[in-house]
């Protein structure tokens, strides 16, 4: 049976836990190592560790809340036992299905990003306008600069919250276009035509 939850202690590290919670409770995006040590003005080593107790606190099953490692930082998500009510509280808009056009936009973004509606628009052979303001308004891709020159297009890249609503660490962690199936050659190559032409 599980011990009642608590963090209460005068033991320095109980005490940095509980600044790290306060960080992460106010925090719109998760925070990494690096930062949450800035912030609590603390060693990254000593934060590691604090994190770990919260992560045994806030845990699947034993909280409302969960501690995740996600986006290359950590954060608060609802359990998946409360999504249903947490879903009937509000619908947030990146919950919502993305149409076959805005998932392929979000693929093209999150494999060769930061790339211009232009690229986009070579790639999946129609008009990317519409799929990418949709992406930009729902928060996950965001604008990256502008290609060279004058009046040079705008690159988008994806964002925090896209790795959190896919719950990736990382780009890193996105599939290999060789686990994708049968289309991942057409896509390759759409890709590396792309990716060559930026180098020219």
């Amino acid at each position: 049976m599980d011990r009642p939850l608590r963090l209460i202690s005068s033991n320095p590290l109980d005490q940095l836990a509980r600044t790290l919670e306060a960080l992460l409770v106010v925090a719109s995006a998760p925070l990494p190592v690096e930062e949450l040590a800035a912030a609590a003005d603390d060693d990254p080593e000593r934060v590691e560790t604090a994190l770990g107790l919260l992560g045994e606190r806030y845990r699947e099953g034993r909280s409302g809340i969960v501690l995740e490692r996600v986006a290359g930082g950590y954060a608060f998500r609802a359990a998946r036992e409360a999504a249903q009510a947490c879903g009937r509280l509000f619908e947030r808009p990146v919950q919502r299905g993305l149409s076959q056009a805005a998932l392929e936009t979000l693929a093209i973004v999150a494999y060769l990003g930061p790339c211009t509606r232009p690229e986009i628009a070579r790639i999946r052979g129609v008009a990317a306008d519409s799929a990418v303001a949709g992406l930009v308004e729902r928060g996950l891709i965001a604008e990256a600069g502008r290609e060279p020159g004058v009046g040079g297009a705008v690159r988008y890249r994806t964002t925090p919250l896209f790795e959190r609503v896919f719950g990736l660490e990382s780009l890193s962690q996105l599939p290999r276009l060789d686990d994708v199936g049968e289309d991942a050659g057409e896509i390759r190559e759409r890709l590396e035509a792309v990716a060559e032409r930026r180098g020219a």
